[in-house]
């Protein structure tokens, strides 16, 4: 029994302790000044994940914030091929991201002292672009491709054949490099837009990696991150793509860049693709205008080289360090002399790619737009054995 007494005496010793230390624990909380008690907390990690593979991207974790959502946090370095920045140093996508509004207010007024490069824009964009989500198509010509059975006249007949997609046409911004162009471009089409450069002359067809070739395919850029900075989405496109379908069925909301390929591994997701710069989708948000600006930067670094090698080097990095979420566009749909698809059920674009000569451009181009008309006018049976003519004159 004495046994049985010292227990319980034990037991309300400790209860007795307890409740002590709870009350002082209450006191002492009641005495903290309201804002330590508000104050939110550094964010708690749950899990993280690292891929195996060196080149699979950066190492996230998932985290609670203060308010109790779970986000992604920022990633940890991983291995990739960048441009190292100096020891110390922050790197140009990161300062870029700092240099960029955080407002779709702020993203027009960035831009406000582009405008006298670009006189105008802004209005002949609000007219081409779609009421609903604000998306502009834009294509570039100069006089050599807009001249009477040039590519430009081929580029909007496919609108007009292919498979319900004239009404695009409403929405198409044809950018004029140069007067020429401008006056034939207006002979045609409701939205026209001249650009010009001092002391470059864009008027005749240039050749490949030629000063003029480069100063005209950099150019565009700079005009792309204009629409970017005016609130736009734009679709942009080579003037030497035909267009039988919509292509808009095949970009994701996910992606902030959707872009064609060269070289397709079957993955939109593969960073490894080889892109083709004359067909892509951007979406106007803080991380695709830092990636024009860095982009634009980015051809110092590479001197003699046009726009589509030098994103080919830095778009890992533009993902790592902007978090941009590129996705690539299957040859199947958006094909070209490169790569495409031999279906034509499926088919949406055909780019002249891996082709060297206006002539020779317009050859096959004319010769695919008759497969095309071939192919509509077949009954419905027969259309899944129809076949593109291969390219001859541009694949030897």
């Amino acid at each position: 029994m004495a046994k049985v007494a010292a227990e319980a005496a034990g037991r309300q010793a400790a209860s007795f302790v307890l409740g002590c230390v709870a009350a002082l624990a209450l006191v002492l909380l009641l005495q903290r000044r309201p804002e330590e008690l508000t104050r939110p907390r550094a964010p708690l990690q749950f899990f993280g994940s690292r891929s195996s593979s060196p080149s699979s991207g950066p190492a996230t974790a998932i985290v609670a914030t203060a308010d109790g959502q779970l986000q992604t946090a920022v990633p940890v370095q991983a291995k990739a091929t960048k441009l190292e920045p100096a020891a110390g140093a922050t790197t140009a996508a990161d300062d870029l991201l700092r240099r960029v509004p955080a407002s779709p207010a702020h993203l027009q007024q960035e831009g406000e002292a582009e405008d006298a490069e670009f006189p105008g824009l802004a209005a002949v964009v609000a007219r081409a672009a779609t009421p609903d989500d604000r998306t502009v198509i834009i294509t570039c010509v100069n006089h050599a491709w807009a001249a009477p059975g040039s590519l430009l006249d081929l580029f909007l007949e496919s609108f007009r054949v292919g498979d319900g997609i004239a009404d695009l046409l409403d929405h198409v911004l044809i950018v004029a490099m140069d007067p020429t162009a401008m006056a034939r471009c207006r002979a045609l089409h409701p939205h026209c837009y001249l650009y010009t450069m001092p002391g470059i002359n864009f008027t005749s067809a240039k050749f490949f990696l030629s000063k003029e070739y480069l100063e005209l395919v950099w150019s565009k850029l700079k005009l792309q991150r204009r629409v970017l900075q005016l609130g736009y989405n734009f679709l942009f496109t080579d003037v030497d793509i035909l267009w039988f379908r919509n292509p808009f069925k095949h970009v994701t909301a996910y992606a902030d860049m959707s872009i064609s390929s060269d070289v397709f591994f079957g993955d939109p997701d593969n960073m490894d693709n080889f892109p083709n710069t004359g067909f892509f989708h951007v979406r106007p948000n803080n991380r695709t205008i830092a990636m024009t600006r860095a982009w634009h930067e980015a051809r110092e670094r590479y001197p003699g080289r046009n726009e589509q090698p030098v994103f080919n080097a830095i778009k890992k990095g533009l993902v790592r360090d902007l978090r941009l979420r590129v996705q690539y566009m299957d040859p199947a749909f958006m094909g070209g002399f490169c790569s495409y698809g031999k279906d034509l059920r499926r088919i949406c674009t055909m780019h002249a790619n891996c082709c060297v000569g206006l002539g020779n451009k317009l050859r096959d181009l004319r010769t695919l737009l008759a497969d095309w008309r071939n192919y509509t006018a077949m009954p419905h049976w027969a259309k899944q054995h129809a076949k593109w003519t291969v390219p001859g004159a541009c694949i030897h």
